[in-house]
């Protein structure tokens, strides 16, 4: 099934409950496999070492309560009720609260921002509806004001941002480590102890290297059977869990009173409080119906969750805490985990399917990881890397080879390492419970800002939920020594080299803006300087949405010639999920008609999809084109005095002068000079065919007098200059520190920045330029 992107997207999803029911039965096997294989680790974890099953039952009891009432509080009434609401425009996750926050306050760390980026149709509504250009009334107003005036405000709601980001990066590497590993733990109960020690860690790591080798491949190969295999687990643990409850203790459901918590905590005091690190593993996974909602809607999440993932794990639960309230003799370590719990006859059948459902949940937070890497990227907080779209149908679908490299060889260094549940327990937890934190600080402001609701609501919603995660992620840290700082380090390295990624980037784009050349020295170039056009099409890649970049002129000095068509174009990303189609491009004009200068940027947003095709460049051209013919029917192009970007207009990728896409053989390309008639070609790639043909994307200048001559002759020169062929220069910048620098900022610059560059893509792999037709322009950047 085709999912759809676009802000819109939730329109069509919920057009029937076919539909709806569709999507919720898809969203098993993306969304929550993660959570439904909680039940594998969570009791051996939270036995592990801090408390100890007795014959009053009371320590088992009061787990069980905490678990029922964590889930319930948690995932269903925070992530369900509260914080799916929070969608931006269908897409949702850590970045998509902090671009609600961009729009709503202007905090947007993207430097490169313009009011005619306000104007784009996604970026005025949210999806409640509500705009983010609404007049901002008591404390509302005076908290937007206070967070705009204030950059260390900025830099903070920034850096919290990318902390929750660097976590869930960290549950990238951690949660296939413990899923897989827990899962395989269960031959222990099918040989002695002196042989599984030899199978467990060999089995794990394979799957492991498996699971990595084949996320090239894409998960659409085989995410038809990701929802069968977790909704084969889900009535699994169901039905084994209804059994336990039935066969050894029926009166299971009393241990779901708040009481039996309070008994918990006063029995076990300090060392229950400390248990609360495992029980806090039920929830892992829960931050996915949120980070997924992009791939789904919000019906379809809701319903899945409330009429199935919820009542299985309750009733796992449930079952594995009646089942070891009636065994108290603790013959081993295992004795307190999930497969004891299992009749003897299903072992080996239930070990199979929860291995399979372990790689579903492991593959559902790799897939998210890299979406999250992607976006941090786009919005410049991450070195760009290869982004492969594994699917032209289902959106979404990625893979970055470097990042899954990376993340394999830390699975497997923390998996070998740790080689047990309990400290693999301990690193997971505080990672999950941090990006909760994260979430909590992030939707408060949201509430506020956003949905324009009473700061009481706001202040409630931080009280209660922040209390909640704030005890667990204290019960967490307080075991940094016993595996709790291996997400802590982990987030600390990625978010050292996002911060510095970040910082270089504003540098550099500082740097263009104080070095950038005005409109009036290019208008000052002539023949008589000895500067001569030739014939093609030159693009000039920049970062700047004003002015003639530093590098041009540089060019310029050493090689005195240009096209005879020249762009500036700057591929931007701006703070929205997407940007429609018909507002792709700005498009202007840089001093008079004759000089044939002209600027576009091109806007994305940072879940928009960059296809690696040949219809860029056509597109570019054609919406040249079509500035040039709107500017000349609405009659208000003027001379130009050399400023240009109040000038600016909005020009989509399917354009009114395009009469369609046309298969023409080729003993029919013998006409292309026919009166009245310019063709612009738009590259495609080669397709399987019996019969060759040529794919042409054409608009006619007709002959009319509504047409002015020196309108024809522009659209003329345009098609010449493109036939010409298309030359795409870059500029490649050395960045260094300015002398007197202090030593962070040199650390920050000459090493940090100038390592992630050399050793990660640059923009001409962005735009994947032909390397015949690219030309690198290296400058040195003193900052």
């Amino acid at each position: 099934m085709e999912i759809e992107s676009g802000s819109y997207q939730n329109i069509a999803k919920k057009e029937s409950w076919r539909t709806v029911l569709t999507l919720a039965y898809q969203s098993l096997g993306v969304v929550y496999g993660d959570l439904s294989i909680s039940p594998l680790y969570v009791y051996k974890s939270t036995f592990a070492e801090d408390i100890r099953h007795s014959e009053s039952n009371e320590e088992i009891f009061g787990v069980l309560s905490f678990i029922f009432w964590t889930i319930t509080l948690v995932p269903l009434l925070k992530y369900v009720f509260i914080v799916l609401r929070a969608d931006d425009n269908g897409e949702g996750g850590t970045f998509a609260l902090y671009s609600l926050l961009c729009r709503h306050a202007r905090v947007n760390s993207l430097p490169s921002c313009q009011l005619a980026d306000e104007q784009l149709i996604e970026y005025k509504t949210d999806s409640i509806g509500s705009s983010s250009l609404m007049p901002q009334t008591g404390f509302a107003a005076s908290l937007k004001s206070t967070l705009e005036k204030h950059g260390v405000l900025q830099k903070i709601l920034l850096v919290l941002a990318l902390i929750g980001t660097c976590m869930v990066i960290g549950d990238g590497v951690l949660t296939p480590a413990i899923s897989v590993f827990s899962a395989v733990s269960g031959v222990e109960l099918s040989m002695s102890k002196e042989h599984h020690k030899y199978i467990e860690l060999p089995a794990a790591c394979i799957i492991l290297i498996g699971l990595f080798a084949l996320q090239h491949y894409g998960t659409h190969r085989v995410g038809f059977l990701f929802a069968p295999v977790i909704l084969l687990w889900l009535m699994c643990i169901s039905a084994i869990g209804v059994y336990n409850i039935f066969h050894w203790n029926p009166h299971i459901y009393q241990a779901l009173s708040p009481y039996y918590m309070y008994k918990f905590l006063k029995k076990t005091q300090s060392k229950g409080w400390m248990s609360l690190g495992g029980i806090l593993l039920c929830i892992t996974g829960s931050e996915a119906m949120f980070a997924d909602l992009g791939h789904f809607s919000q019906l379809s999440i809701k319903i899945a969750f409330t009429s199935l993932v919820y009542p299985s794990l309750i009733l796992a639960y449930m079952g594995q805490a009646a089942y070891l309230s009636q065994h108290h003799v603790i013959e081993s370590e295992y004795n307190i985990g999930f497969y004891v719990s299992v009749p003897e006859k299903l072992r080996w059948p239930v070990l199979v399917i929860a291995i399979l459902a372990a790689v579903v949940g492991s593959q559902a937070i790799i897939t998210g990881t890299f979406s999250i890497i992607k976006q941090c990227s786009a919005l410049g907080c991450f070195p760009k890397v290869k982004i492969v779209h594994t699917s032209s149908k289902i959106h979404g679908q990625i893979y970055i080879p470097e990042i899954n490299w990376i993340l394999m060889i830390l699975c497997l260094a923390v998996t070998i390492g740790f080689r047990d549940t309990k400290r693999l327990g301990n690193a997971s937890g505080l990672a999950v419970i941090t990006v909760m934190l994260v979430t909590t600080c992030l939707m408060s402001l949201v509430i506020v800002l956003c949905w324009h609701k009473s700061v009481l609501f706001a202040v409630a919603f931080v009280v209660f939920f922040g209390t909640i995660e704030a005890l667990y992620f204290s019960a967490s840290l307080i075991k940094f020594l016993e595996g709790a700082w291996v997400p802590i380090a982990l987030a600390f390295c990625f978010l050292l080299a996002m911060c510095t990624w970040h910082y270089g980037t504003l540098k550099r784009y500082e740097y263009d803006v104080q070095n950038k050349v005005s409109v009036n020295w290019l208008l000052s170039l002539s023949q008589t300087l000895g500067i001569a056009r030739v014939r093609g099409l030159g693009l000039i890649h920049t970062e700047l949405v004003s002015g003639v970049p530093a590098i041009f002129s540089h060019f310029v000095t050493n090689l005195p010639a240009f096209h005879q068509v020249l762009i500036f174009l700057c591929v931007k990303s701006v703070p929205v999920p997407h940007v429609r189609p018909e507002e792709r491009f700005l498009v202007g004009r840089i001093g008079p008609k004759e000089f044939r200068i002209y600027r576009c940027i091109v806007r994305f947003g940072y879940r928009d999809v960059h296809k690696d095709d040949f219809e860029f460049e056509g597109n570019l051209v054609c919406s040249i084109a079509e500035f040039i013919r709107t500017e000349a029917a609405t009659a208000t192009a003027a001379e130009t005095n050399g400023e240009d970007d109040d000038r600016m207009s909005v020009v989509g990728t399917c354009s009114t002068y395009m009469q369609g896409i046309e298969d023409h053989y080729e003993s029919d390309l013998d006409d292309p000079n026919k009166p009245g008639t310019s063709e612009i070609r738009s590259p495609k790639p080669k397709k399987k065919s019996k019969s060759k043909t040529k794919k042409r994307v054409r608009f006619v200048v007709p002959e009319t007098p509504k047409i002015e001559k020196e309108t024809r002759q522009e659209l003329m020169e345009l098609t010449e200059a493109r036939e010409g062929g298309v030359a795409y220069i870059m500029g490649n910048a050395y960045m260094k520190a300015k002398q007197g620098s202090g030593l962070v900022k040199r650390l920050a610059i000459n090493i940090g920045y100038e390592f992630l560059r050399r050793n990660t893509r640059g923009p001409r792999n962005m735009l994947t330029s032909p390397n015949a037709s690219t030309l690198e322009v290296g400058m040195i950047y003193h900052v």
